[in-house]
């Protein structure tokens, strides 16, 4: 479980990608730039993951962060283990958010978001699977669109105790 409130708790920054995810508080932020309050305490000052479009940034431009590797060779993720997260997308030109599992063979995609998806914060639960037999991880992966204020923010990333 992650809820972002001291580190990334071993999530780690994509080295290929065009930017990264930022921690962050409601209130370091301007108004209008992502959610009021963090999931976990409800509250300017709880902590969440953030990717803000900006002038630094050209639409389609991504920032990747990946879990800790686990491991489907324990006998007891083999049975449907999934995770849990919640999620923010609000703005008029909001970009996408993508989420994969993957092996060191492959990429599959769990989840593709595109656009406003409402000034709250939401939760998604995916099935994570495979075949036993490969380690993996899963990436979240924000890809910016064209507005100045508009972003996507991550928070309470909780993985199914089977894995």
């Amino acid at each position: 479980h992650c809820n972002f409130e001291f580190d990334l708790c071993g999530w780690k920054q994509d080295e290929s990608d065009d930017f990264d995810w930022n921690l962050r508080t409601s209130s370091t932020t301007k108004m209008d730039t992502g959610p009021a309050t963090d999931h976990t305490l409800q509250d300017p000052s709880g902590h969440y993951i953030f990717i803000k479009n900006s002038f630094f940034q050209l639409p389609g431009q991504k920032a990747r962060i990946s879990s800790p590797v686990l491991s489907k060779r324990n006998k007891d993720c083999k049975v449907c283990g999934g995770i849990l997260f919640y999620y923010h997308m609000y703005g008029a030109h909001i970009g996408s958010l993508m989420v994969y599992q993957r092996t060191e063979k492959h990429e599959k995609i769990l989840l593709n978001l595109t656009g406003n998806q409402g000034n709250f914060w939401q939760h998604k639960v995916l099935i994570l699977t495979g075949d036993g037999k490969e380690d993996f991880q899963v990436v979240f992966e924000g890809i910016a669109g064209k507005g100045p204020k508009d972003g996507i923010a991550l928070d309470d990333l909780t993985f199914s105790r089977d894995c």
